[in-house]
């Protein structure tokens, strides 16, 4: 009994010592998916297209401006991306950024401060989140010209083209 119960003792320590060095890597990832936003509406619809060959970059900053970390990487199969930072970067500033659209109908990125493209990640591991993958935001690049079917769209979800809402008018 005292024989199984070391054993049993010595596996949870043991466990428990994988967990803290898995737990306290400064390694992560970074993963997402871009989009062609076909409505320019800014979010995804049923008309959306994702976007393989687009190319994002995350990049870490200090406070003062000082890039500490960048990394371009191209997306893959449904617009889908994946890269691997390494470091615990919890005192900076960490984006993923539209960098090139494979598409010339579909390039133009919103330069908009309130809509700027750009999705913030916390890569540390003082943030209370366990796992080493971090999931962004979906990022879009802009259609030049609307899809013939985002009028329906719009009527479905109760909007104008303008973005205001159909009670607003």
């Amino acid at each position: 009994m005292a024989k199984s119960t070391i054993i049993l003792v010595s596996a949870l320590c043991f466990l428990s010592f994988l967990g803290s060095v898995y737990s306290h890597s400064d390694r992560f990832f970074v993963e997402g998916v871009v989009y062609c936003d076909t409505c320019r509406t800014q979010f995804i619809t049923k008309l959306t297209e994702f976007m393989e060959g687009a190319t994002v970059r995350v990049e870490c900053k200090e406070e003062n401006g000082t890039l500490t970390f960048t990394k371009d990487v191209v997306t893959g199969h449904g617009g889908n991306y994946k890269v691997e930072v390494d470091g615990d970067h919890e005192d900076e500033i960490c984006q993923v950024i539209l960098v090139k659209s494979p598409r010339p109908d579909c390039a133009e990125i919103d330069k908009d401060y309130h809509l700027e493209q750009a999705a913030r990640i916390s890569i540390t591991n003082n943030n209370g989140i366990v796992s080493p993958v971090r999931t962004t935001n979906p990022l879009g690049f802009l259609r030049k010209e609307r899809l013939p079917g985002c009028a329906d769209i719009f009527k479905e979800l109760g909007i104008n083209e303008d973005g205001t809402t159909a009670d607003d008018d």
